[in-house]
């Protein structure tokens, strides 16, 4: 499986969007449509995992740079996610008690 990150979206774009940019290359495993931890407005990028990296790798060459809703798409290889640590609890900054 691979997964593709998808950048510069249109903050219209919907999972049903990408699900039919995509499905013309081949099976999609899940899509994800990030959006802001705080607003939950969406943040112009989303994740596409494929079940065949061969066909991920055609989706990326086919997609990087064409134009969807006035906007080109940067369409590559996701990076793994790095593990972020969580802020430690015993917070000493001013205020603090």
């Amino acid at each position: 499986m691979k997964s593709v990150y998808v950048g510069n979206l249109s903050f219209d774009t919907t999972e049903g969007d990408l699900r039919t940019l995509f499905e013309p290359f081949g099976e999609i495993e899940r899509i994800s449509v990030i959006n802001d931890r705080d607003t939950g407005r969406p943040r112009g990028f989303a994740f596409v995992e494929m079940a065949d990296d061969r066909e991920a790798a055609q989706a990326m060459t086919d997609l990087n740079g064409r134009e969807v809703a006035g906007r080109a798409l940067r369409v590559n290889e996701a990076a793994p996610r790095l593990e972020r640590s969580r802020p430690h609890s015993n917070f000493s900054g001013p205020g603090a008690r």
